[in-house]
């Protein structure tokens, strides 16, 4: 199940990009990540983004690819869970912006309905 989610994943993060680059002029395209296992830089890269989001717990689960521009974009897939009783996790893409003097923001979170993509498996 989990490599059914990292392909879509890096599909989503693929279609993604494309619609991003028909909106605006980009550097570079997205490059595909060789393997999805998070480096200690790409994970300090992820807590220095994620550290004052508050409301939701995100846990990255794989690194997707990376994006060069004046800086360099990332996508992560991780594990979301609203922190309240009994939450129910989902799975999110996670974009996030590292500038040229390393400072790391998140840029977008786009939610991955599992429901349709077991249905599309069928």
């Amino acid at each position: 199940m989990m490599k059914k989610i990292i392909a879509v994943a890096l599909a989503l993060m693929m279609l993604i990009g494309i619609a991003c680059a028909s909106a605006e002029v980009l550097t570079g395209g997205w490059s595909i990540a060789e393997t999805t296992e998070i480096t200690e830089e790409q994970n300090t890269i992820f807590e220095k983004a994620t550290e004052k989001l508050i409301g939701v717990h995100y846990v990255p689960v794989a690194y997707l690819g990376s994006q060069v521009v004046a800086g360099t974009n990332h996508c992560f897939l991780c594990k979301a869970t609203v922190i309240y009783p009994n939450a129910t996790p989902s799975y999110v893409l996670m974009y996030i912006y590292e500038d040229l003097q390393n400072q790391a923001t998140v840029t977008q979170i786009t939610e991955i309905d599992l429901a349709t993509l077991s249905q599309s498996a069928e």
